[in-house]
């Protein structure tokens, strides 16, 4: 009888899973949110991603994923260390799983946790009020920005997992005790789901191959991407080629704003099918949640790899993953949604072009920034020109993004507005209006000021509609001077009045001191004066090349509460003011980038401007920005950095390898001596991957020895046998005559080229100092030139890459190139007794 009970029994499930079979679907909805979050808002951020699975919920998902360490935020940086952080965010992982919007549908969160005293950053799936698995990250980041493993450690034992003691509050909650953590993959009804976190993708060893090896279906990946400039269509690459190579579908979701810290999170989420984007998020934008949902068929994954015999080969005899087993199906029912259509492929993607993303980026970082400070808006003094232009204009661009948002309805948007202005009711009508209430700029003139350069400024402001102040600071300096004339019996006299460059430095830092301390008194009481709550953030306005040169006063205008375009060079910005001028309809911009760009500092010559910035600084900008390039992104130290420019100039034949050494050695000797500003950098928008930001990024020392003895030695030693190469070059010439000359011609000139590299002459002997082939360093120079200055004045048309000739070119300064070491105390501002 028994017997026959199992036989019956076993008969019935039979037949159901027939009819199971019938009717299971293959269609896959899911949801991969973007979220905005904040390091250690824990209540805001739950209520971000409870939100995001209550979209994803109303569009039919029975999957959503969300971005790496959304519960507690990414940039909690040093608060992973204390235990509280782990317990916060345990608390709102209860109430996510219990939250009745969550229920019936497969959710991972990220967040830290601590399983046998070592922490993890990890990914945490629940279904149905239980937690299914705790996938802990096993590659970390510590390139660029990140630190990742000084906080967290990754998980080194694959395809294993342990039980993970849930911590008692959260046991007694949920009904469970334990919960498996490890390298695993979830296993549902109908399809198989793992995870690779950030970085795994980034890296040669990908853990998304293994797992679809394994047949893992559907890759995960919770991502913290930033913004750099020309970068977004990396990761679109990464995801597209994952999913291509490998089959499958590829979910990537990315935080999005600035959570506290100087990056942008990239946003750009998006869902690949076998090689195809067939749904990706915004990469700017001011709403704090956005979901992408997508469909697929999962037959379309099993017939794409099918047809890869290769990989079916290797998938035959793969290792396999510990599988966690769910009742669940995540393809729908054919009968229930007969009308789930799955996603088709976007086709080309069309990214934003440089100037659009210094249009978007900064202001989205600012707009974010502003609501969280609690402030009222933001003060900045404007000079009329390039740099502190292009900080005002940002600031126009965010009120133009304000404006938008709130006539598309985000509710949030326009609370935040509301409240920064402390107007319950208020509605913008439009961004100059708005403008005109949250940036108030100021000309701080002085007599060396210049017409020109305060109707600029005056213009500007009134095309942007900001709240403009004139004012006159010569009253001030004069009296400063009179305390120290008082004290010491003497006063400083300008170069031109005879001073000496001590004096004449110390006359310029004054006026630039004192423009600072105004600025942060007006800022403190503007809002004051307009019967107005709170006070108002002071905006910088120094660039990226001139941190780099520590062309600026220390604890001047380059001092203030955040700088969004410290992160951005010269050269970027003249592009971004010719984008907004079009696009934002500014005339003024047309004058303001034509006029050569000066700090105003020394006395005006019959009315007319008498310092430029780059005749002080003995450099262009365009130098600055690729001498900047190969010191960070080439790893490149003087002599290095010599190497490589003189091949190339000596290819070309444009340039005398003694100028590119002078200019080298300038570089390095102005580095040295002012990298001691970086320590009190303004936090600045990260948007450039040469930033000499000191904080994180770019980690070097702030005392250097300033004449670099051993690298210019080696300078000079190579120039020497440069000399006596191209000595002998000119006798064989002479000796060959011109048919020789013209083979040396077709040759490309790979003799000169060889030179700087392994054999001395280009034949294996001689006594050069060895490094890479030749074609390698020149190519390397050409192509940071070109991929960074395609378009630039003068350097390539639309849609052209320009060359820029490795970036020596003749300052616009009268005195050319042998003014350059002409005197170095008085084009270096501040360390005035350094030697060099």
């Amino acid at each position: 009888m028994e017997h026959r009970e199992d036989s019956s029994s076993n008969r019935i499930n039979a037949q159901l899973t027939k009819k199971a079979r019938r009717t299971m679907g293959h269609n896959v909805q899911v949801a991969v949110a973007t979220l905005n979050q904040w390091a250690m808002d824990f209540q805001g951020n739950l209520e971000r991603i409870l939100l995001s699975i209550n979209i994803a919920a109303a569009n039919g998902a029975t999957y959503r994923t969300g971005p790496e360490l959304e519960v507690s935020g990414y940039s909690c940086e040093d608060h992973f260390h204390e235990p509280d952080t782990y317990l916060h965010c345990w608390e709102a992982l209860v109430e996510i799983v219990q939250a009745p919007v969550a229920q019936g549908m497969l959710i991972d969160v990220g967040m830290p946790v601590q399983h046998r005293n070592v922490a993890y950053n990890c990914r945490v799936a629940f279904y149905n009020g239980r937690i299914v698995l705790i996938r802990p990250k096993m590659i970390m980041c510590d390139d660029g920005n990140y630190r990742e493993t000084r906080w967290f450690s990754p998980w080194t034992k694959e395809r294993q997992t342990e039980d993970y003691q849930l911590p008692r509050f959260v046991a007694l909650a949920l009904g469970q005790d334990v919960v498996p953590i490890g390298d695993a993959v979830i296993a549902t009804l109908d399809t198989c789901l793992g995870y690779e976190i950030c970085e795994e993708l980034w890296n040669p060893r990908s853990k998304h191959i293994d797992m679809s090896l394994a047949g893992v279906e559907i890759i995960v990946n919770g991502s913290g991407s930033y913004m750099q400039l020309r970068k977004a269509h990396i990761t679109t690459d990464l995801i597209r080629n994952a999913s291509y190579k490998a089959g499958g579908a590829y979910l990537f979701s990315n935080l999005r704003g600035c959570d506290g810290q100087r990056v942008y999170f990239n946003g750009c989420s998006a869902v690949a099918l076998n090689g195809a984007i067939i749904a990706r998020g915004r990469q700017f934008a001011l709403s704090e949640v956005d979901v992408t949902v997508a469909s697929f068929d999962l037959q379309d994954i099993r017939a794409y790899r099918g047809a890869l015999r290769s990989r079916s080969s290797l998938a035959a005899s793969a290792p396999t993953y510990p599988r966690i087993q769910l009742q669940l199906e995540l393809a729908s029912s054919d009968r229930d949604h007969p009308g789930t259509p799955a996603s088709s492929p976007l086709g080309e993607w069309v990214y934003h072009r440089p100037e659009e993303e210094i249009a978007l980026g900064p202001a989205c970082w600012l707009w974010d920034y502003l609501r969280r400070s609690g402030q009222g808006g933001f003060f900045l003094p404007l000079s009329g020109g390039v740099d502190s232009s292009s900080t005002a204009i940002i600031v126009y661009s965010m009120c133009r993004l304000v404006v938008d948002a709130i006539e598309q309805g985000d509710r949030q948007v326009r609370d935040d507005c509301r409240k920064i202005l402390a107007e319950p009711e208020y509605v913008p009508t439009s961004a100059s209006e708005l403008c005109g209430k949250l940036l108030f700029t100021c000309y701080m003139g002085t007599e060396n000021s210049s017409r020109e350069t305060r109707a600029r400024a005056a213009t500007l402001a009134g095309q942007i509609g900001s709240s403009h102040l004139d004012i006159g600071i010569d009253g001030a300096v004069s009296a400063l001077l009179g305390i120290f004339q008082l004290a010491t019996g003497m006063r400083p006299r300008f170069r031109a009045a005879g001073g000496c460059p001590r004096q004449n430095l110390a006359l310029q830092n004054i006026q630039a001191r004192t423009r600072m301390v105004l600025s942060y008194l007006f800022a403190q009481l503007m809002l004051w004066v307009r019967q107005r709550p709170g006070g108002l953030l002071v905006l910088g306005s120094a660039n990226v090349d001139e941190a780099l040169r520590g062309y600026m006063t220390k604890y001047d205008c380059s001092s203030a509460d955040v700088n969004p375009i410290g992160g951005i060079s010269k050269v970027d910005l003249r592009r971004f003011l010719a984008y907004a001028q079009i696009e934002y309809g500014l005339p003024v911009v047309t004058e303001i980038v034509a006029a050569p760009p000066t700090a105003e500092l020394e006395p005006l010559v019959d009315g007319a401007i008498a310092q430029t910035d780059e005749e002080d600084m003995g450099l262009t900008y365009q130098e600055l920005s690729e001498f900047g390039r190969l010191r960070k992104q080439a790893f490149c130290g003087p002599f290095s950095m010599f190497c490589k420019l003189a091949a190339a100039a000596v290819a070309d034949g444009n340039r005398d390898p003694k100028d590119v050494a002078d200019r080298v050695k300038h570089f390095f000797r102005c580095y040295a001596i002012n990298r001691h500003k970086m320590t009190v950098l303004t936090p600045s928008y990260h948007a450039e991957s040469y930033s000499p930001d000191d904080n994180r990024f770019d980690h070097r020392p702030f005392l250097y020895r300033a004449n670099w003895t051993w690298q210019f030695r080696a300078i000079d030693a190579e120039l020497e046998l440069l000399a006596k190469h191209q000595a002998r070059t000119e006798e064989d010439r002479v000796r060959d005559g011109a048919a020789q000359h013209q083979h040396n011609s077709n040759a490309g000139g790979n003799a000169n080229d060889a030179l700087f590299f392994s054999g001395g002459v280009g034949t294996g002997g001689g006594s050069g100092i060895g490094m890479s082939s030749t074609v390698s360093a020149h190519q390397l120079v050409r192509q940071s030139s070109g991929l960074y200055l395609a378009g630039v004045d003068g350097v390539g048309g639309e849609g052209t890459v320009g060359q820029l000739t490795v970036g020596l070119t003749k300052s616009h300064s009268s005195g050319g190139y042998s003014r350059m070491h002409s005197s170095v105390l008085g084009k270096i501002k501040d360390r005035t007794g350094v030697p060099v």
